[in-house]
């Protein structure tokens, strides 16, 4: 195995949170191999921890990335307080959970997460997921637009103590404005410009979701499919460089990130 190699720190490659969708371990590895020092973060989602277990997030660590945990935990407070209790040793920059689990359930895992790691690992409320749209809402009986609801959730954890927010591409400037550059914004549903949407309703490309205010982009089969997933990367790059020189001042400066 090669010697890790980090992005530069505060690098637009720094950025980019590679999720790594792949059905087993193996492929996971060798996924991460292709983007080493392309991107800063690899997201280990659902179907690979399900399937591989605690093993899967030892990849970016080998990789020399952060760690993205997006196992967007929601139960009772007591459960996900112990879920961020056993994934502390795991050394992971990030975990998800689902704003919609209340005040409680957050408050105590970013009690939990910052008693536990000293404050490495960072707590993301999610607030509306990107597959969903106004119309999904209404459905689930919630009345207005995925902005509107997106905007209410991050409230309500910031009331909590939640620093950090998984918004889509069309939440992340009314999200900014309202809370400030302390806010650590992660954008889904971003798609490099001239590539398809998939099953993500309310996407953007990278450049204009780092010029709304997000501070990480997460990008998976874009890259994943791509002929070269590195140079992919570093395209995605250069699109969320223009995307920070365009940056509005109310935006703020984004927080350095930890490696």
């Amino acid at each position: 195995m090669r010697t890790a190699t980090a992005p530069a720190v505060d690098s637009p490659e720094s950025r980019i949170v590679f999720a790594l969708d792949y059905p087993s371990l193996a492929e996971a590895r060798a996924g991460a191999e292709t983007v080493r020092g392309a991107v800063g973060v690899l997201k280990v989602g659902l179907e690979l921890f399900v399937k591989e277990g605690p093993a899967a997030l030892v990849i970016a660590r080998e990789a020399g990335a952060a760690l993205f945990a997006d196992l967007k935990l929601h139960d009772i407070p007591e459960t996900v307080e112990r879920a961020v209790a056993s994934l502390a040793p795991a050394g992971a920059r990030f975990v998800t959970v689902h704003a919609a689990g209340g005040t409680a359930m957050l408050a105590r895992a970013v009690e939990r997460a910052d008693r536990d790691t000293q404050g490495e690992l960072m707590v993301l409320a999610v607030t509306v997921l990107t597959s969903l749209d106004g119309a999904d809402l209404q459905t689930q009986g919630i009345e207005g637009r995925p902005e509107d609801h997106a905007l209410r959730l991050a409230r309500m954890a910031w009331a909590a103590g939640v620093r950090g927010f998984v918004c889509s591409p069309f939440e992340v400037a009314r999200l900014r404005a309202e809370l400030g550059p302390q806010a650590t914004l992660v954008t889904p549903g971003v798609r490099p410009a001239g590539t398809g949407a998939h099953d993500q309703k309310r996407v953007a490309t990278p450049e204009e979701a780092i010029a709304q205010g997000a501070d990480y982009v997460v990008v998976g089969r874009p890259i994943r499919d791509a002929n070269d997933p590195a140079a992919a990367a570093h395209a995605v790059a250069k699109e969320i460089a223009v995307g920070w020189s365009r940056r509005a001042p109310r935006a703020g400066a984004s927080p350095t990130p930890r490696h």
